[in-house]
């Protein structure tokens, strides 16, 4: 697990590049946000994650069958990952800031859609 990659992983990358280019100008948290966001915008109060498909239980009812080796370890695991990103939202929901969770897959596929729901969260506010 130590060679699995945590944080700048392509679809992060592809993410941020799109909103440099769209003249949104964040901050790649050094540090310690609660739940390590991928992209922090503190003026604006916004965090955004880019969650891996695996690590953070995308569809997990169907691939929870699909683990064959050391499940009960997975399980736990993936589970638990899930648990803490409910608490991360709860977290930042409190404070008044708003936090958008993307699908890795869905910034690779569907880039451009993503970018204009993060702008669409400045266009609501009249922020950007």
């Amino acid at each position: 697990m130590s060679k699995i990659r945590g944080q700048n992983t392509k679809p992060e990358k592809l993410l941020k590049k799109a909103l440099w280019h769209a003249g949104v100008r964040y901050k790649t948290p050094k540090h310690k946000l609660p739940g390590k966001p991928d992209i922090s915008l503190k003026k604006y109060k916004l965090v955004i994650f880019v969650d891996g498909t695996f690590w953070h239980g995308y569809d997990w009812e169907n691939r929870r069958e699909a683990i064959k080796s050391n499940r009960e370890f997975w399980i736990a695991k993936i589970e638990r990952n899930m648990e803490r990103d409910m608490e991360i939202n709860a977290y930042y929901k409190s404070k008044s800031w708003t936090v958008l969770r993307f699908w890795d897959f869905e910034v690779k596929e569907e880039l451009g859609t993503i970018l204009n729901r993060v702008l669409a969260h400045f266009d609501e506010y009249k922020l950007f």
